[in-house]
């Protein structure tokens, strides 16, 4: 069996075991959508930038409740996410010009979920090509556009 190591994503893991809140309550609880990142806010979901992410315009599609997983989650949270998921695909593309898109969920910390605890869709738009040896041999991720960059043109794109 082969290994991918993946050392950048020790910043993530370190801030993660510093903080006992929920990093998706919490971003909810400040009510500054720029400073936490929250580019769409539905009735029972909502769309957050991933702080680290694998790809440009990494984002998650998170409820407002507080389930860790499927089984706890109201349908209808579940069927807004998979429309929100779709409106977040169309901005992706429209901006973006991207290949292709992963989507998926982590449940659990066996699953690999950095946040067990609260349920979130990951929405990652792909290049063919898109990966070079930095991210494993330089402990560097490459990433063409900064955060806020990228929080304008979804926010303008999802909103206006």
């Amino acid at each position: 069996m082969d290994y991918l190591w993946t050392p950048w994503r020790y910043q993530y893991i370190a801030e993660t075991a510093k903080d006992k809140g929920c990093i998706f309550c919490d971003a909810i609880a400040a009510n500054d959508d720029a400073k936490t990142q929250i580019v769409l806010r539905g009735a029972a979901s909502f769309v957050i930038l991933n702080r680290f992410p694998y790809t440009t315009g990494h984002l998650m599609i998170v409820p407002y409740a507080h389930v860790a997983d499927l089984a706890a989650a109201d349908p209808r949270t579940l069927a807004e996410m998979m429309h929100i998921a779709q409106r977040v695909q169309t901005a992706l593309q429209k901006i973006y010009h991207a290949d292709g898109f992963n989507l998926g969920m982590n449940l659990g910390k066996a699953a690999g979920a950095g946040v067990a605890g609260h349920l979130h869709l990951h929405v990652l738009q792909r290049w063919a090509g898109d990966t070079n040896f930095m991210t494993v041999v330089g402990e560097t991720r490459i990433e063409p556009e900064e955060l806020a960059t990228t929080y304008e043109k979804l926010q303008k794109a999802l909103n206006g």
